[in-house]
């Protein structure tokens, strides 16, 4: 199951998000967004869990707990939207 966490503090890296859902079960993966101009937290992230049980535990007892000082909000992901693709180039017409 992936799982969707918001309201990340800008400082949570991906071991933190990691380590507090493997209080709970088998973590495949786990990652907090950077901007890709800054390099700086997005303030959200994703965590994967293998396991449905687990992951719905983990929703549970983690949503609005606090992680360095923000309260997270957990919400099973949605799955991604396709977005239609923009156009290259500078936007001039010759």
């Amino acid at each position: 199951m992936n799982i969707f966490v918001g309201n990340l503090a800008y400082e949570v890296s991906d071991d933190d998000l990691r380590e507090a859902f493997e209080s709970y079960g088998v973590v495949s993966s786990a990652s907090v967004l950077q901007d890709r101009e800054t390099g700086r937290s997005r303030g959200f992230g994703f965590v994967e869990m293998a396991n449905d049980e687990e992951a719905r535990n983990a929703m549970e007892k983690l949503n609005l707990q606090k992680i360095h000082g923000r309260a997270i909000q957990v919400n099973e992901a949605r799955p991604r939207e396709e977005r239609p693709r923009r156009g290259g180039g500078s936007g001039r017409r010759r």
